[in-house]
């Protein structure tokens, strides 16, 4: 048996008063902390530079189906007030489609995932034969362009935009696919 001092004792289990920990909900959980994009274009000839976008936290987006005024605390807005930047959580009231915001690597210029993906096959393919295949990855063509019949904007079925950026993969999957890139709206800037 061992023996302490009482000293020892009332040191050793009295323990400083600590501040208490709240872990704050992750309101974002089901988007990716971070999307790659960039391909190996035209068949190796050709690099493209891949780009990188990281999820940045203390920051969030709502998207609306009309345009608004510039509501009070929004730091920054897009697509003639569509979609509106906030700093802090989004709370549970907000009205409109509620998404993060991305930092695009390595400038940190703010990112917003619109839900829209483009797509690019190889020339020859159009993407009207590639719908059937297209609708099977979770997504519906939302615009084909006339000018380049072998690409277009997808979305996803589901209409979310989470779901738009977690299908990509299946996206690039598809035989001919050359190139698949979300939409990511950044502030205008002025080059000098």
């Amino acid at each position: 048996m061992f023996y302490f001092p009482a000293e020892y004792f009332l040191q050793v289990y009295s323990l400083p008063l600590t501040a208490e920990v709240r872990f704050q909900n992750d309101y974002f959980s089901e988007y990716p902390e971070q999307i790659r994009v960039g391909s190996d274009a035209y068949g190796g000839l050709c690099q493209r530079t891949a780009v990188s976008y990281t999820r940045k936290s203390g920051y969030y987006a709502i998207h609306y189906n009309q345009p608004s005024t510039v509501p009070p605390g929004a730091i920054l807005q897009l697509n003639e007030g569509a979609i509106t930047v906030f700093p802090g959580e989004p709370n549970q009231s907000e009205q409109g489609k509620v998404s993060p915001i991305y930092t695009v690597q390595p400038n940190g210029s703010l990112a917003i995932p619109t839900g829209l993906v483009f797509i690019r096959f190889a020339e020859g393919v159009n993407v009207e034969s590639q719908r059937e295949v297209i609708n099977r990855a979770g997504y519906e063509v939302a615009q084909s362009l006339d000018y380049a019949p072998h690409t277009a904007w997808l979305r996803a079925q589901s209409g979310n935009i989470a779901d738009a950026i977690a299908g990509i993969t299946r996206l690039e999957a598809i035989a001919n696919v050359e190139n698949v890139e979300p939409q990511m709206l950044m502030e205008r800037g002025l080059r000098l």
